[in-house]
């Protein structure tokens, strides 16, 4: 896990609440569940006011608590970022373009044979009611 850790001015600034949030977020999902235990242990109110704030602010359902250095992380941020190299930057269009066009073309592959698959079954499933049909019929006649 990767920590920004803030300037000592920011830091400063900063109340008791935002430093012991910021500090449980650089330690990971594990730690804001053990001060949640803690703070049922010691004075239930404290658990439950931690719990409900990792619910509100949706710590408890995320694959990692700490929102602000995960965002500069994200590929969709970096890819849209210019590099300053304009040759590299065409080039790089130019790739994600491709790459979506592959992506567009698989899934409309994907889509054709879903609705092959789903044309083949329900021609089965045509094909067995028209023989039960008639074997019903024939042996009604017998």
């Amino acid at each position: 896990m990767s920590t920004i850790t803030a300037p000592a001015s920011l830091t400063a600034r900063m109340g008791w609440f935002s430093r012991a949030e910021a500090w449980l977020d650089d330690k990971g999902k594990g730690a804001w569940i053990a001060a949640m235990v803690l703070g049922f242990i010691f004075f239930w109110p404290v658990g439950l006011a931690l719990l409900a704030y990792m619910i509100w602010s949706k710590r408890m359902f995320n694959s990692s608590c700490s929102r602000r250095s995960n965002r500069s992380l994200s590929p969709t941020f970096n890819t849209m970022r210019s590099s300053g190299n304009a040759a590299f930057d065409a080039y790089k269009t130019e790739t994600l373009r491709r790459l979506e066009d592959e992506q567009e073309n698989f899934e409309a592959f994907l889509k054709r044979l879903r609705d092959a698959k789903d044309k083949a079954e329900f021609d089965q499933f045509m094909d067995d009611r028209a023989k039960t049909n008639r074997e019903q019929r024939d042996s009604a006649e017998a």
